[in-house]
């Protein structure tokens, strides 16, 4: 240590928000460049070798062969598929010296699809894995959490070409089982969800998320069942239609100054004589969409009066489209838009696209706005009085909401993205013309699938999940060091023997971090846990007595052993 390129902190640094951040710069693995781009010091470099090592040895496993494309990417492959456009602002581009345009690598489908299509012909060539791992680069509005949500890292990225779907599951299943034994490798608490594609496009998807209350995600799950999802995955349980026969009438009223969902149902109460909620109400949340190439259009969003808009929902519903709240100046010039009294047929009559939310079913009666200052209508009655363009899955999901498989209610945590798989079909196979010539001698168009691994995030997840107030605990697959020797005595035979053990322990091999630093036995101590080595070994005061102590960092357990058998121990220590 004394001559390691290393230096820790006291103290968290100033924009530090999560454990993970806080811990990786104090314990010198990272260091900041700029926002979301990181410098990783020989320590860090190591727990994310060690990291990549584990992901390749799982991929190699099920037969994926490993290669490496550039970072620097031509424009043209990726204005075939549209996503040229469809990144928007998260995609870096550039221009060469002769004003060709570029970008830098986010994900890396089109390659892969290109690079198939080059090299194989036949259907004997098929099926085949290939794999990278390689840095990636997305230009996020807002990095945060240091190397949690960065603008360049790490990501393996594999694909699977197969020459029907049934092949496509096979390596799907392949991917999935690997993924679950490289996680269980790291030492990651972690759950299977149903996923939405968004811009990599395809059919079947699931995430891969560390549980984590620092996390991104939100997902839910049915205890009851097993059933797990991305709150943009959950599909809605529709009701039954309700019969028109003996409904009332659809009647307008003069509500007063009620915009809000609270002051409707107040006078509602008041002015109807009954016990009416945010749930008996349609809420109308107004929008802009613009889909890749194309213009801002109005889209009217239909809600029960109790749920809130969960804007990540709303986006994974309009992908590939863009979309934003209104302004002040989108409703100036649609003034037939009334905040606070928007009603289904004002948007219709004005050729508003409207979307309501699968609980909107024919026959069900609300109270909702009627498009006039004041003014709203009492038992609106969806499928008679007015008939939507379609459903849309906007609306937040709540503890307590029902399963979508019917077999209990969900429950929500908080969880970071560690994996994600899909099976993309043809989408980018048809882009490209990817052919072989099939066994019957006609053209097969190949079927992909596309699975991703956040290699350098997995780094900070793993510092999530394995800290305590002291600091970092590495699992021993992934620690920098197996043991992290701290030289805690200034007598000559200690030093000289606390030498000598890390040389037969290195001949034994095992790594060791050797703290030879002439600091205080306090500093190094604090170093030691911060580090997080998961074997620490101390040659203090007991070495005068042929004594050594071995601490186990994760449960804190100290042994002292023997001088003349710490070596056998130590070994056996670092394997659990």
């Amino acid at each position: 240590m004394s001559t390691l390129f290393l230096r820790t902190l006291r103290d968290d640094p100033a924009d530090a928000e999560v454990p993970s951040h806080k811990l990786l710069v104090r314990g010198g693995y990272v260091r900041r460049a700029a926002p979301g781009v990181y410098t990783w010091l020989p320590l860090g470099l190591r727990v994310l070798k060690a990291i990549e090592n584990v992901v390749r040895e799982e991929m190699d496993a099920i037969g994926a062969q490993e290669i490496l494309l550039p970072a620097l990417l031509p424009r043209d492959p990726y204005e075939t598929t549209g996503r040229w456009t469809e990144y928007g602002d998260a995609l870096f581009r550039l221009k060469d010296r002769k004003g060709a345009d570029m970008l830098l690598g986010p994900t890396h489908e089109e390659l892969f699809a290109n690079l198939v299509k080059g090299e194989y012909s036949s259907y004997k060539d098929l099926p085949v894995i290939l794999y990278q791992i390689q840095t990636k680069y997305r230009d996020e509005e807002r990095p945060r959490a240091g190397i949690l949500r960065g603008r360049e890292f790490v990501m393996k990225d594999a694909y699977s070409f197969d020459l029907d779907d049934d092949g496509l599951k096979v390596s799907y299943q392949a991917h999935r089982e690997a993924y679950q034994r490289l996680f269980a490798r790291l030492g990651v608490k972690y759950v299977i969800v149903a996923a939405t594609s968004g811009a990599m496009g395809g059919s079947a998807s699931e995430e891969f998320l560390a549980e984590s209350e620092v996390g991104e995600d939100t997902f839910v799950r049915c205890l009851e069942s097993g059933y797990a999802a991305n709150v943009e995955a959950v599909i809605t349980p529709a009701p039954e239609p309700i019969p028109f026969d003996g409904l009332p009438v659809a009647t307008t009223y003069d509500t007063g100054d009620t915009p809000t969902i609270d002051t409707l149902v107040a006078w509602a109460n008041d002015a109807l004589d009954g016990e009416f909620t945010g749930a008996d109400t349609l809420k109308n949340v107004l929008v802009k969409v613009r889909e890749p190439g194309g213009d801002w259009e109005l889209l009217g969003v239909g809600v029960p009066g109790d749920r809130e808009v969960d804007f990540k929902r709303l986006e994974a519903s309009v992908e590939p489209a863009e979309v934003e709240l209104l302004t002040e100046a989108d409703f100036a010039a649609n003034p037939f838009l009334v905040k606070g009294y928007i009603g289904p047929k004002g948007l219709q009559d004005n050729g508003v696209r409207y979307l309501v939310d699968p609980r909107v079913v024919d026959g069900t009666s609300w109270i909702t706005g009627a498009d006039e200052p004041g003014k709203h209508v009492v038992n609106l009655v969806a499928g008679r009085d007015f008939t939507p363009d379609g459903t849309i899955e906007a609306a937040e999901v709540r503890d307590g909401d029902p399963s979508p498989d019917g077999k209990g209610p969900l429950v929500s945590a908080k969880g970071i993205e560690i994996g994600h798989i899909f099976q993309l079909g043809q989408k980018y196979t048809d882009a490209f013309e990817v052919d072989v010539l099939g066994e019957s001698g006609k053209p097969v168009r190949l079927t992909m699938g596309s699975y991703g691994v956040g290699v350098s995030r997995l780094v900070a997840v793993i510092a999530e999940q394995c800290h305590d107030d002291k600091g970092l605990r590495w699992p021993r697959e992934v620690a920098p060091f197996a043991v992290h020797l701290v030289i805690a005595n200034k007598d000559d035979a200690a030093v000289t023997g606390a030498g000598e053990l890390a040389e037969d322990l290195d001949a034994a091999g095992v790594s060791v971090l050797l703290d030879d630093r002439k600091a205080s036995p306090g500093v190094k101590f604090k170093d030691a846990e911060l580090l997080g080595m998961p074997t620490v070994v101390v040659v203090g005061r007991g070495y005068a007595n042929g004594t050594i102590e071995i601490r186990d960092r994760f449960t804190g357990e100290t042994t002292e052993v023997a001088v003349d058998s710490a070596v056998d121990a130590i070994v056996a220590a670092t394997r659990g």
